[in-house]
């Protein structure tokens, strides 16, 4: 599922399962001024390979407008961010940071 009306400068990625241990992937608009966030894309795999391949079904030039991606510290994430949001910055989600025990500055 592809919603690019929803693409916007500051985006989260994150993984869930939804059944029977089927992970999908959701990316987010974090830019809905206090509401939940707006779907962007989700895809059924993990896959960075494919979560890319479907993230290019999103024009390049409104893909080229993202500036910050939240997520967690998934390799496959990274990558396909990278290639589908290249001027875009990753952010770390300080919640999973926290969550593995990763303290910055102590």
């Amino acid at each position: 599922m592809v919603f690019p009306e929803n693409i916007s400068p500051h985006l989260a990625i994150d993984e869930s399962s939804l059944s029977q241990g089927e992970l999908y992937t959701f990316i987010s608009s974090r830019d809905t001024e206090g509401r939940k966030g707006k779907l962007v894309v989700m895809v059924a795999n993990t896959r960075s390979e494919k979560i890319a391949e479907v993230l290019h079904l999103i024009a390049k030039h409104d893909r080229e407008l993202v500036k910050e991606v939240t997520m967690d510290m998934a390799s496959n994430m990274r990558k396909a961010c990278q290639v589908a949001f290249p001027n875009a910055v990753q952010v770390t989600d300080r919640f999973h940071v926290m969550g593995h025990g990763i303290f910055l500055g102590t």
